[in-house]
């Protein structure tokens, strides 16, 4: 990790199929949040947790972030591997940020399972809470843990999304519950 953080990130917008995500990149173009525009305030929120006070620059991201997350979008799954990413957190959330990405597209892990694998089973509300505060959304596939009962539970996109990401990377979901 840097010793000082840097004071400027750059905020470029992708359209996807699920609404506008925000990029968030260093002066390296390294990808340091993905969210949407209708959670910017939150995103803001995060960033302003892990490094303090930035400053938002409206600025493109670099073609290979942009080319693998419209591939992502478009059906390639693969592509996520390739974006280089870097967050800023506690050395347990970024334990919890970086086992995301070992899960595979198409599959979903309990939020107790994950706690397992890293060798803390009783540690189940604090992977929800690490996994709650990731910045990189999709990218650091957050959306593939699920309750222990196979029900979507806790995306900070919203539970429709979450259901869309996981449809889009081959995941058979139970249909959503409908209120009476």
């Amino acid at each position: 990790m840097n010793a000082s953080p840097p004071d400027s990130f750059n905020l470029d917008r992708l359209e996807t199929p699920i609404g506008t995500a925000l990029l968030v990149t260093d002066a390296d173009g390294v990808l340091r949040a993905l969210d949407w525009e209708d959670h910017e305030p939150r995103m803001k929120d995060l960033l302003r947790l892990r490094y303090g006070d930035v400053v938002l620059r409206d600025a493109r991201s670099p073609r290979d972030l942009r080319a693998a997350l419209s591939g992502y979008f478009d059906g390639d799954l693969a592509l996520l591997g390739a974006i280089r990413w870097r967050v800023a957190g506690t050395p347990f959330q970024r334990k919890v940020w970086n086992a995301l990405p070992i899960i595979p597209p198409g599959r979903t892990m309990s939020y107790g399972a994950l706690a397992a694998q890293l060798g803390m089973p009783k540690a189940v509300r604090a992977v929800g809470h690490a996994n709650g505060s990731n910045p990189i959304s999709v990218v650091v596939p957050c959306h593939r843990l699920i309750g222990a009962s196979g029900s979507l539970v806790k995306y900070g996109g919203g539970l429709e999304r979450k259901r869309w990401l996981l449809e889009h990377e081959g995941v058979a979901l139970k249909p959503a519950s409908r209120p009476a």
